[in-house]
């Protein structure tokens, strides 16, 4: 018989329930020598009864649909039931910073396997008189691309049947689960997040953690956040004539041809998925194309005034400043860049999205280790974003042309030293707040616990306290150093530097023996003194650029961020090189020389420049190749 409501008996516990007099019940269970609670709203649909051998108490939930759907729970892991009415707003605390407990339960306890097939659930979100518990059905799949075809946590998504706030958060439908495997800390989406709001750019999501039990079994912290859409309380522009689009290597047209909704755009040959109007045709791919070609000849023709017109330039620096500052390399490919426009409106940058990759993420071991926080003078578009001098990514013109512009440059100089001074403070403070409250109540240890994270290469184990602390180091280093890079950015004039603006100060000089028959595998390295480096400049260097043999600034043609391939005369030159320096690291450089262009008993002098601000040290070297 089933119940609605009313006395429910479980072993020597009996609760009695006087129907509709409370709005809510409330199971609850033990784990990990906790007590969790699973909230569940009573309404005239609520019903529950005992399965037949009384080891589960069965909800009766209403799907959308109207078809119903069981939410067993195990008596053996309940402790005891409670009901209770539901608090106002006002006597709530919104202690966002809490970890909160999430149940999911899928239809019939069906494991999510896919990211294509939804599967109906129930969920419980226990608000622990912080925020309003929820309690409801809606339809659940997997989500991501590489976190959820390399990585054992997964991440979800899923859609409530009906509009709901969670947990403070504005009232919408679909929802993302974030697993953030790969970062121990869990919190360098939050971290993004923070910076873009505080950098004022809009429609950037909100963070709440919460542990989640799915089908009874705990599968650890997850981040709770909006899905980027367009709509009321997400990016609220018009329905009919907005537009949301995405730059995406994965769900462009290259890794996902047969989709439909993409293109490659038409000047700069962007991957470009439309997200809004989600079920565009033909025409009007066509026609977002079209319209998104008319930004991209601004650019590239250098009509400055015409881009003004047609792009909102406070986010597009703050996108471009934010990718930079926290490393995200992921604008090289590019991908979860987005921009949408309103009816009749300019071309916004933003919200930011899916930042696991940045923070210096070794690359190399991408499905086997999780490793961050090396190296914190590594750029994306280099000490001059135009010929990209010194960068480590060749990343599509389409970020740098607007660095000609000389309004651009001291736009996005002033707009980064409006907040420099607190960007790390304001923005890591706030950001911290998460990672105390998941330390105090455990969340961490449980989440550690039940995904260990070891390194496959050096089998280092990694946890949250050791990573948090390495973050916080590297975001202030990366801090002061961004600041002295942007400083130095030439003022949206195009050509090399003119070396008369240039006072040397020092010169190093070094001397190599450089095998002929070791080709371009060389295993000797130049090392330079770093404080002998800051001593001539007065500061740390901001950049390193190799020079041609007039001492005019040279192109780096090497395949790594810093040094080129030198001419006989010590002139960059890849098609006709003798010697190359290359490297990673500003103060520790390999080398090597064409076999097919170098002899024995050559002799070859080369120059690398670091400089900082106009101020540089030249370092001569000098190759006797053997």
């Amino acid at each position: 018989m089933r119940l609605r409501c009313a006395t429910i008996i479980i072993g020597t516990l009996i609760c009695v329930k006087t129907t509709f007099a409370q709005e809510w019940m409330k199971i609850h269970r033990n784990y990990d020598g906790l007590e969790w609670s699973v909230p569940l709203q009573i309404d005239k649909y609520t019903e529950y009864d005992f399965s037949n051998s009384q080891s589960k108490l069965n909800a009766y939930a209403i799907l959308e649909n109207g078809s119903e759907m069981i939410v067993p729970y195990s008596v053996e892991y309940i402790d005891s039931i409670s009901f209770a009415y539901e608090l106002t707003d006002d006597e709530k605390g919104h202690n966002k910073y809490r970890p909160f407990t999430m149940h999911i339960t899928t239809e019939e306890l069906e494991n999510i396997v896919e990211r294509e097939l939804w599967l109906n659930c129930h969920i419980s979100i226990d608000g622990k008189g912080e925020y309003s518990d929820y309690s409801g059905t809606g339809r659940i799949r997997g989500r991501g691309n590489s976190s959820w075809l390399w990585y054992d946590k997964k991440p979800y998504k899923f859609k409530l049947d009906k509009k709901s706030k969670l947990l403070g958060l504005d009232k919408a439908k679909n929802w993302n689960l974030l697993a953030n495997y790969r970062d121990v800390t869990d919190l360098m989406n939050t971290l993004a997040f923070e910076t873009a709001r505080y950098m004022g750019m809009p429609n950037t999501n909100h963070t709440r953690y919460v542990e989640v039990f799915l089908n009874d079994e705990y599968i650890g912290v997850y981040q709770l956040t909006e899905k980027i859409e367009v709509g009321t309380n997400r990016v609220d522009i018009d329905e009919e004539d907005g537009i949301m689009i995405s730059f995406d290597e994965d769900d462009g047209p290259n890794l996902s041809p047969y989709d439909g909704d993409n293109f490659w755009s038409s000047v700069y040959s962007l991957p470009i998925c439309v997200k809004h109007p989600d079920d565009a045709d033909a025409v009007t791919l066509n026609r977002i194309k079209e319209d998104f070609a008319i930004l991209e000849n601004a650019v590239k023709s250098h009509d400055y005034n015409k881009v003004y017109e047609l792009m909102d330039i406070p986010s597009f620096i703050s996108i471009l400043q934010l990718h930079e500052y926290l490393y995200n390399v992921e604008i090289d490919a590019p991908r979860s860049l987005y921009a949408y426009k309103d009816k009749d409106g300019k071309y916004t940058f933003g919200p930011v999205w899916d930042w696991d990759a940045g923070f210096d993420f070794d690359w190399g071991e991408m499905t086997t280790g999780h490793t961050f926080f090396k190296n914190y003078r590594e750029l994306i578009y280099g000490t001059d974003p135009v010929k990209r001098t010194g960068a480590s990514y060749n990343i599509n013109k389409f970020w740098r042309d607007m660095f000609n512009d000389s309004t651009f440059v001291r736009q996005y100089k002033d707009a980064w030293f409006a907040i420099s001074d607190s960007i790390y403070e304001k923005c890591w403070t706030e950001t911290y707040k998460y990672a105390e409250s998941l330390f105090d109540e455990g969340a961490y240890s449980r989440d550690i616990n039940r995904w260990p994270l070891t390194s496959a290469w050096s089998g280092t184990r990694f946890y949250p306290a050791n990573e948090i602390a390495k973050m916080s180091e590297w975001l202030k280093n990366r801090k002061d150093y961004i600041d002295n890079v942007i400083a130095g950015y030439p003022d949206g004039t195009e050509g090399s530097v003119d070396p008369s603006d240039i006072n040397v100060v020092g010169t190093i000089e070094k001397t190599q023996s450089c095998s002929f028959k070791g080709g371009y595998h060389q295993y000797g390295s130049i090392n330079i003194n770093h404080n002998d480096v800051t001593e001539y400049l007065g500061g740390e260097a901001v950049s390193l650029v190799p020079l041609n043999a007039d001492g005019s600034e040279g192109e780096n043609t090497a395949a790594k961020t810093y040094g080129a391939w030198f001419n006989d005369e010590g002139t960059c030159k890849w098609g006709y090189g003798h010697v190359y320096i290359e490297s990673d690291n500003m103060y520790t450089w390999s080398y090597g020389c064409h076999p097919d262009n170098c002899s024995v008993d050559d002799t070859h002098t080369v120059t690398m420049q670091y400089r900082r601000d106009k101020k540089a040290v030249n370092v001569v070297v000098t190759f006797n190749v053997q």
